[in-house]
């Protein structure tokens, strides 16, 4: 990796023999993402979605190297339906779980990219982090700067597969978003494709 805080994580890495992992957040609500499609010559499609206040679906996602290895994505989806005392996002417990996953699931130490959002820099997390130091580094990403963030580049992908999707209900937007995910999941080229975007490079 290269850019300021980026190349020391980047040194970390190779001398802990660990997995680099990119962290980030995104959200899809009942209203489709814009998105390219045929229509007739002269006439403009016209999606018809529901009223707003119908929910959100909540996306953690996480996109993992090392040389040498297969690149893997993990993530954690959430709903919000508006109900009463039901959280909105995620909370620093559904990081540090998704954290405490990835470094199960990946066998090894853990550099954790992530940018500046203030769930991320809560006491709870940052006493979590200072415990496990043994297997986790963690680098903040500059203020924004999603550039850097291979993340970004799979939720681009997501939201570009379920562009115009007209959704009966928040459950259909969410079997889209995981179809889409668990597709991904199996074609590293793709998340390699998406570091490669950011301009940042991993080297032995």
């Amino acid at each position: 990796m290269e850019a300021g805080g980026l190349a020391a994580g980047k040194s970390t890495a190779a001398v802990n023999n660990a997995w680099v992992v990119f962290e980030d957040e995104a959200g899809q609500s009942m209203t489709p993402p814009r998105a390219r499609t045929w229509g007739r010559q002269g006439i403009t499609p016209v999606v018809r979605v529901r009223g707003r206040g119908s929910g959100r679906v909540s996306m953690a996602g996480m996109t993992c190297y090392k040389p040498g290895e297969r690149s893997r994505l993990i993530y954690a989806i959430r709903e919000y339906r508006g109900r009463k005392d039901e959280p909105k996002g995620f909370g620093w417990k559904d990081y540090r779980d998704l954290v405490i996953r990835a470094h199960a699931q990946l066998g090894g130490s853990i550099v954790l990219v992530w940018d500046n959002l203030r769930m991320h820099l809560v006491a709870p997390l940052r006493e979590f982090f200072e415990a496990n130091t043994a297997w986790l580094s963690v680098f903040q990403l500059p203020t924004y700067a999603p550039d850097l963030n291979p993340q970004e580049g799979i939720w681009s992908l997501v939201k570009r597969d379920i562009g115009n999707l007209a959704a009966a209900d928040l459950s259909q937007i969410t079997r889209a978003v995981k179809r889409k995910l668990k597709m991904l999941q199996y074609r590293p080229e793709v998340i390699d494709g998406c570091l490669a975007g950011t301009g940042l490079t991993l080297s032995e």
